[in-house]
């Protein structure tokens, strides 16, 4: 506040005695000078809760106000960073588009992207296991497993048990083992072997051809670039 604004707040003989050289006029050109900091604050104050214009000591507090302080988890104050500061950044300002998608394939993939910048997520679901998950790793992110299961833990359902693997999603599953009988071994037939109808080779896929983990490049808020849904993810917000 200024120092004419605190004098016309004064009654009326203060005022008079507030005159240039006066010690009530030095009172008040102290009084100023402790509001100006405070002012400076408030009147960009706004800037303290965007979360590309906030300083970044200040990041990780507005993880807590999105539901994402569990991607910090430092044990200390001044422990550092599992990530880098801008990835941070983006999981914050995506804050209610992970709210809004917690629990499904699409909203942990998402976590999972914007916090590792890593893409090729692979989410399966064992017909043989219900209710388990089993989240596959890229190689690129294989050094921050630890990141990685925080965030599965708290993206996943209550009731679905889960676990993180390493690898690399794109390589195919292994073949079923082959017959062990040797050729000749076995019952005799009345005629030779049907060959069967000719094998037809899979034509190869496109370079360009969309990762498995159905990574699209559609731009929401933020900065960051999210998955768009995939056809199999609700159209709308989970109840």
């Amino acid at each position: 506040m200024r120092r004419a604004a605190i004098e016309r707040l004064l009654p009326a003989a203060y005022q008079r005695a507030a005159g240039p050289g006066s010690v009530l006029g030095a009172l008040l050109d102290v009084m100023e000078a402790l509001h100006a900091p405070d002012e400076a604050v408030l009147a960009d104050v706004d800037a303290l809760f965007g979360p590309y214009r906030t300083p970044d000591g200040f990041v990780a507090y507005l993880t807590r106000w999105v539901a994402m302080d569990h991607v910090v988890a430092a044990p200390r104050a001044d422990a550092p960073l599992p990530l880098p500061v801008g990835r941070l950044r983006d999981l914050v300002a995506h804050g209610a588009l992970l709210a809004r998608w917690r629990g499904t394939p699409y909203g942990m993939r998402t976590a999972l992207e914007l916090a590792t910048g890593v893409t090729g997520f692979v989410l399966d679901e064992p017909a043989e296991r219900p209710f388990h998950l089993v989240v596959r790793v890229p190689p690129a992110a294989a050094d921050r497993l630890a990141l990685v299961t925080r965030i599965v833990e708290a993206e996943k359902p209550a009731a679905v048990t889960v676990e993180v693997v390493a690898g690399d999603p794109a390589d195919p599953p292994s073949d079923p083992p082959a017959d062990p009988t040797p050729p000749g071994t076995g019952p005799p037939t009345a005629g030779p072997p049907d060959p069967g109808p000719p094998h037809t080779p899979a034509p190869p896929e496109p370079d360009d051809a969309e990762p498995a983990a159905g990574v699209a490049t559609v731009r929401a808020v933020g900065r960051a670039h999210v998955p768009a849904p995939l056809p199999h993810d609700p159209p709308e917000e989970p109840s």
